[in-house]
């Protein structure tokens, strides 16, 4: 029930973090996995790796805040495998750092762009091919500042949550195809993304202490729950949030 077989798996922000733990996770379980995030250098590093691993794989650079080059992704993995099973929707970015009173519209609107309307974008261009295929599954990366204020990260939560709202709209649209769509809310996990946070000595040990399994995440923490979600195991799941915090959201 957890194999995915040659099933063709599209993973965006896929080279570093849990992008690429998602990607390498996908390809154990049988998957052949597209490679993607802006730097071409970066992609065809990782590329290298899955070909030495003899595992099935193609890298194509992407920024997903750009309609074009997102098109050229998925036309790309069409031309090379005839259709895709598996979308994750990994890539996003987090620029402003401080409160919601000091965040420019540039600010707000690159956040909205990268981080939701480019998962808007590559939903409605890879769901309708899932379906003439039978049913798919796309994936979508949120994070538990969906589900906590922050004073310091407030716009990167409220752009998460956005997400957490298009990924039950999208299943509800399409459940009745067979495409399920859901979302993981990683906690703290160890990724150059949050480095600043579990770099800080004191701010990491404050953050295991308040987590009832008492440590950080690892990349390979998602990677293993978006196997499950892509795969027939969680074939009667759709439009819903799995928490992977270790505890830190139910923990008093």
């Amino acid at each position: 029930m957890f194999s995915l077989k040659d099933r063709v798996a599209l993973i965006t922000g896929s080279t570093r973090g849990i992008g690429k733990s998602i990607a390498e996770e996908m390809a154990k379980a049988g998957a052949r996995v597209v490679i993607s995030s802006r730097k071409a250098d970066a992609c065809e590093a990782v590329l290298a790796q899955f070909q030495a691993r003899g595992q099935e794989a193609i890298a194509v650079p992407c920024n997903v805040g750009d309609k074009a080059q997102l098109q050229n992704l998925v036309d790309r993995t069409l031309a090379q495998w005839g259709g895709i099973d598996v979308v994750v929707c990994n890539a996003a970015s987090n620029p402003v750092f401080g409160p919601l009173s000091k965040v420019s519209d540039e600010a707000f609107d690159k956040i909205m762009l990268t981080n939701v309307k480019s998962v808007f974008w590559l939903a409605n261009m890879t769901m309708p091919r899932m379906a003439q295929r039978g049913g798919g599954s796309v994936v979508i990366i949120s994070s538990i500042g969906a589900l906590r204020g922050s004073n310091v990260n407030g716009l990167y939560g409220t752009s998460k949550a956005a997400e957490t709202g298009l990924c039950r709209a999208l299943a509800v649209e399409w459940g009745p195809k067979n495409v399920r769509v859901n979302c993981i809310l990683p906690g703290l996990i160890k990724t150059d993304f949050a480095r600043a946070l579990w770099e800080d000595e004191e701010r990491r040990k404050r953050r295991e202490q308040m987590t009832p399994l008492r440590r950080l995440g690892e990349p390979k923490d998602i990677g293993g729950v978006a196997v499950f979600l892509a795969s027939d195991a969680a074939a009667f799941i759709t439009g819903q949030t799995i928490v992977a915090d270790g505890g830190t959201t139910i923990a008093p």
